[in-house]
């Protein structure tokens, strides 16, 4: 028989952190820190094997499961001294997903399931509070008909936003224990109303909430996260069945969301917020704006307010960080004055924040160099090469938030995710503003350059996935009101910022400007440069750079290339002063004036190569002589093609028959390289390489030098590479005038 559920409470587990692949990273976490002593509620994780038997067997599930999940369900019960199903003491669980790798709010979630019109009751007379009871009723009704039975989430928000306003409540909590029976009666009526009743049976909302999760795991938000992130669909997730506890029981209860670092810069400071009656996807969802856990002497942070709770969270942060040797992400709920740690997982965190981990956590002892170095990913190291605002820029800040994810952004301002990716797919940049984001808008936050939310904090689902994404986040800008409507966001400062209007942030400050703000590049310091240093300590590859203008190469050996791996002469005259020259040269009907052109090129690209190799200062230098797509540098339009036939005295017809005439279809067997020299034998050998030489010869004695180090890529019998020095000593007569042959043959020997 195959064991398709895995328990774990009370201290045990069935499972541990090496089944990740069985178990999800979740399930695989709640039994490890189990195992560590943690205070975790008890429950069982139902395994990703299951999930693959669900989508290959028509949505059905292994014949044995169901008794399975009773025996886990009585281990439970046994643990908690209460009764599943139980009209006088319920035990309520929440379900939730666990993938192999974190998928931040991708999936759903079903809390307080096994409530109805029963054990609403028990619990209101078991905790003392019906207000508790019903408004976690109210919750479970609305999530389950959103989440399990499909139902349009905005009818149960306008009933609630509509009880709120005629009450003249402005938060969830001002709501009375008969507030909430009335919204629950309303919800049941509207549930009547779509034909989406939620069941009274709780073993009946077990498995639809189990079915729910592991059907969520093909939503389209899903898929696209997967898609961006590479996660294989073949995975599939675990389902998590775990007890409940409240952190919306009452004003001695709480839930929180933390970090054992600072996510957004690596600092090793405790990290997070908490959200005092609340359940966590308060927090997460971005619905209130969250407290801070360490004190910031106002009173407000939890270290204040229960130092005795934030104590022991400290013991737990340092517990965790110690026995997985990683930035750790954890949700808690304090029930009654109790702690109960959720779950925890290995942190997403910006790039910057990852290399600050890295070193620091190398520098105490807890990582090997070379597992510091595996701790940043290369896409984190392609973030840290991305521009920031340029420092002396004049900014006009009009609103700051919540510094959620660091990095400049600049782009036009939209409102919603689908415009988002229309925008961006016609090649403009973007900022999506939102007043919080959700699951749906995965797509649109992967197509902006970055993201601004009204309300969330530094753990909302805008600010997470953003960091995971290295997408700049401003969050939480209670300075901004949005209208969806209008398509606008107003500040206080009294600017208006309307779709289309350009705006820029500054995601570690946390700061919002108006206008198009110009960016810089960064440079390879601090801990990034310390991090790159241990690198070139332990590695065993070179890498060269594909450079072929002084910029591009002073840019590599910044970066720390050691040499230029291709130099590509053709890209040398996309610049819009020589581009015109070539486009001369490209659309002339003899040799002459191909012959002309080249010569005005020829200073440009002189210098070009006396820049590459000063630069490079004997590093290798490959360079391609003989690859020039030809197409690629007449214009695309009938306006630019226009433009150009008027300056060469040609016809639009004569532009665009000769561009016609150029393109390839297949770049390896397109007109170019040895077939360009066929066709074009003065410009491609005698103008090309003759006049290359010429340069070289009238280059400065050090440029020279420089240059003699090189390997070409030849047409030399049963050679791909030979050196410039050999070249020129045993065929000079191909590429040297005969008045300079002598000499530059003398000083190459």
């Amino acid at each position: 028989m195959n064991k398709w559920v895995y328990t774990f409470g009370n201290g045990k587990a069935e499972g541990d952190a090496s089944m990740r692949n069985l178990l999800g990273g979740k399930g695989a976490n709640l039994a490890e820190m189990n195992k560590v002593g943690l205070p975790v509620p008890p429950g069982f994780t139902v395994t990703t094997e299951v999930c693959t038997y669900y989508y290959n067997n028509d949505h059905s599930y292994p014949a044995d499961l169901k008794d399975q999940v009773r025996e886990a369900v009585a281990y439970v019960e046994g643990i908690m001294g209460k009764k599943f199903a139980d009209a006088s003491n319920p035990l309520l669980f929440s379900v939730r997903s666990g993938a192999r790798v974190s998928m931040p709010g991708m999936m759903d979630t079903v809390l307080n399931l096994g409530l109805n019109d029963e054990t609403v009751k028990a619990l209101a007379k078991a905790s003392g509070s019906e207000r508790f009871a019903y408004d976690s009723y109210r919750r479970f009704l609305q999530m389950f008909s959103d989440v399990v039975l499909g139902a349009d989430l905005d009818l149960y928000e306008e009933a609630l936003e509509n009880m709120k306003k005629s009450k003249g409540y402005k938060s969830d909590t001002d709501l009375t224990a008969e507030d909430l029976k009335e919204l629950v009666k309303e919800y049941k009526e509207i549930g009547l109303k779509i034909g989406k009743v939620v069941p009274q049976d709780p073993w009946e909302q077990l498995w639809a909430g189990i079915g729910a999760v592991f059907g969520s795991w093909m939503v389209d938000r899903a898929i696209t996260y997967r898609k961006l992130n590479n996660i294989p669909g073949d995975w599939g997730t675990a389902v998590n069945v775990q007890t409940m506890v409240f952190g919306n029981a009452g004003d001695d209860c709480a839930t929180g969301v933390c970090f054992s670092r600072d996510p957004a810069t690596g600092e090793n400071v405790y990290y997070g917020e908490y959200l005092v009656n609340a359940q966590g996807e308060d927090v997460v969802a971005g619905i209130r704006t969250p407290q801070p856990m360490a004190s910031k002497g106002d009173g407000t942070s939890l270290e204040e307010k229960w130092p005795h709770l934030y104590q022991e969270l400290v013991d737990v942060r340092n517990n965790l960080e110690a026995h997985y040797k990683d930035m750790q992400d954890m949700e808690f709920t304090i029930e009654h004055g109790k702690l109960w740690m959720l779950q925890c997982r290995n942190g997403k965190r910006t790039a910057a924040a990852a290399v600050r981990m890295a070193v620091e956590m190398y520098e105490e002892g807890m990582l090997t160099k070379e597992e510091a170095i595996m701790r940043v990913g290369a896409d984190q190291l392609d973030q840290l090469l991305h521009p920031m605002l340029d420092p002396k820029a004049e900014k006009k800040v009009i609103a700051t938030g919540l510094p959620a994810s660091p990095g400049a952004a600049v782009g036009r301002a939209v409102f919603n995710a689908e415009d988002a990716e229309e925008w961006a797919g016609r090649g403009e940049k973007v900022i999506l503003i939102r007043n919080e984001t959700s699951p749906e808008d995965i797509g649109g936050m992967h197509a902006s350059q970055g993201v601004i939310t009204a309300r969330g904090g530094m753990t909302s689902h805008a600010a997470v996935v953003a960091r995971g994404m290295g997408t700049p986040c401003v969050s939480g800008s209670t300075d901004i009101v949005i209208d969806y409507k209008a398509k606008t966001m107003s500040t206080k400062s009294g600017v208006v910022i309307k779709e289309g209007d350009w705006v820029s942030l500054d995601g570690a400050k946390g700061q919002i400007i108006e206008g198009k703000i110009p960016t810089v590049q960064v440079e390879m310091t601090g801990n990034f440069g310390k991090l790159m240093t241990w690198v070139d300590e332990i590695k065993t590859m070179k890498v060269r750079a594909n450079a072929e203008t002084p910029k591009d190469a002073k840019q590599a050996r910044d970066f720390g290339a050691e040499g230029i791996g291709l130099a590509r002469t053709e890209h040398m005259f996309f610049d819009a002063n020589r581009i015109a020259d070539m486009r001369a040269m490209i659309l002339s009907d003899n040799e002459e004036g191909r012959r002309k052109a080249l010569a005005r090129l020829l200073p440009y690209q002189k210098q070009d190569f006396i820049d590459l190799f000063t630069i490079m200062d004997g590093l290798p230098v490959t360079v391609r002589l003989l690859d020039p797509p030809l197409h690629e540098f007449l214009p695309h339009t009938d306006a630019e093609m226009q433009e150009l036939a008027d300056k060469m005295g040609m016809t639009l017809e004569q532009v665009k028959n000769r561009a016609e005439k150029l393109h390839e279809l297949n770049p390896m067997l397109g007109h170019r390289g040895c077939r360009l020299a066929v066709t074009y034998p003065g410009k491609s050998a005698k103008c090309r390489h003759v006049r290359f030489w010429k340069l070289l010869w009238n280059a400065k004695p050090k440029a020279l030098k420089l240059f003699l180090k090189l390997k070409f890529r030849w047409l030399v019998p049963r050679k791909s590479w030979i050196s410039a020095r050999t070249l020129l000593i045993r065929q000079p007569s191909r590429f040297l005038p005969k008045r300079a042959r002598k000499s530059i043959i003398w000083s190459v020997q």
